[in-house]
């Protein structure tokens, strides 16, 4: 076959899901566990497990925030390398292997053999996660109609916060039988997800984008440069309460286990109603408009626990922080769709741009917080930085992100 061949039009590789007879429903489901396992277990059932190492002896406090910043290091490696891993064994392989890879991790992570070998697989449930990140929402999304895209996209990131939910309500009876006990009930819990979410993946499935076009290079402008650090700002304003909520309440506050599980919870109650929330309004008024809403609700939520440490705060701002956890992802990746509305095979390159600097972001920032924390060990000081990273998220917003809706779009590169 040649190259000016009609059949050279078209190529047949496994990195783009195509609509096919997989039905919207089934593989939205799909979507919500590679989520649910890859981001709301893999990475936000350590969280409520962190008092209970301490208090074992299996790691120090200042241990447990550079194994969390591993994690986060990982999810990086991911992002990086979820396109390549995706070309070279396609898209529908790549998620069932990081699925079962997540659950992996939970199963060694009953073994503390020592502080590397920890870190290790926490960098490998973050790679699992980044992977699953990139390609598990564009996956998914390009077989649902487009008004739809908010709900659905909501009802997937809305995986996050049954993660937390979960790890919230099951972590503390199952730490009465014991640590290893508890991840080995989590890595079993993760192999049931990946069972469920077989249906979505199981099928080689090709793209109806012809090669020239999926091959143009992505040209950002000045609104998708200004997202793209929205995003990373945003992952640096919400590490506190990803990473260091918990211990804050538990051990910083004096309240305990119970209390720091309580408060985990309404963060996850919140990620998982949040996001098809705020999917469902930004259907109607738009994602840049919802997007910048949120950013100052946001800022307001994650400064507040800087001020105020009354549980009534504490909740207020768990349950906010937990609802645009998710629900800024869901936003960012909607303004996508919406600017390249017109290049579908970009929307997945500049969601890996995104995805990229939303994981840069939160790397950094965990190893920074956590070398501050363990100087200062005070939690509140982490809490203000963040309030003050997602102030400058809204100004940069507000300054670079003024095209019409769908309107200010890359163009892409001639070939």
């Amino acid at each position: 076959m040649t190259m000016n061949s009609p059949e050279a039009k078209f190529e047949r590789p496994d990195n783009i899901i195509a609509p096919s007879s997989i039905s919207t429903w089934s593989v939205t489901v799909s979507g919500l566990c590679a989520i649910l396992v890859g981001i709301g277990l893999a990475r936000f059932a350590y969280s409520p497990l962190i008092p209970a190492l301490i208090e074992a002896g299996w790691f120090s406090a200042a241990e447990t925030g550079y194994l969390g910043a591993a994690n986060l290091a990982g999810y990086l490696a991911g992002a990086l390398l979820a396109a390549r891993i995706a070309d070279a064994a396609g898209t529908a392989p790549t998620l069932r292997a990081m699925m079962v890879l997540a659950a992996a991790t939970f199963f060694a992570s009953a073994f503390p053999l020592d502080f590397w070998w920890y870190a290790g697989w926490r960098f490998a449930a973050g790679l699992a996660g980044g992977v699953l990140m990139v390609l598990a929402p564009t996956a998914a999304l390009a077989q649902v109609p487009a008004a739809r895209h908010g709900l659905a996209g909501g009802i997937i990131f809305a995986g996050v916060g049954l993660g937390i939910v979960l790890s919230g309500t099951l972590v503390p009876p199952l730490l009465r039988l014991g640590l290893a006990t508890t991840w080995h009930a989590l890595g079993g819990l993760t192999l049931l997800l990946t069972l469920l979410a077989l249906p979505g993946w199981r099928r080689r499935v090709i793209s109806i984008l012809p090669a020239r076009q999926r091959r143009a290079p992505l040209r950002p402008n000045r609104t998708l440069v200004a997202i793209l650090l929205v995003y990373a700002l945003c992952a640096i304003g919400l590490v506190p309460h990803m990473v260091f909520l918990v211990d804050f309440v538990a051990r910083g506050l004096g309240r305990g286990i119970g209390t720091g599980a309580l408060v985990w919870v309404v963060f996850g109650l919140g990620a998982v109603l949040g996001p098809m929330a705020i999917g469902h309004i930004a259907d109607r008024a738009g994602f840049a408009r919802t997007l910048r809403i949120g950013l100052v609700i946001l800022a307001s939520s994650v400064g507040l626990i800087a001020v105020v440490s009354d549980l009534w705060a504490l909740i207020v701002s768990s349950l906010l922080a937990g609802a645009f956890v998710p629900g800024t992802v869901a936003l960012v990746l909607g303004r996508i769709r919406e600017l390249l509305a017109e290049a579908p095979e970009q929307q997945r390159a500049a969601w890996g741009l995104a995805t990229i600097a939303f994981s840069v972001g939160q790397a950094a920032a965990a190893y920074a917080f956590a070398f501050v924390f363990a100087q200062t060990g005070s939690a509140l000081i982490l809490f203000a930085l963040g309030a003050g990273a997602l102030a400058l998220a809204l100004a940069i917003n507000i300054v670079g992100d003024r095209g019409p809706k769908g309107r200010d779009t890359p163009i892409p590169a001639k070939v």
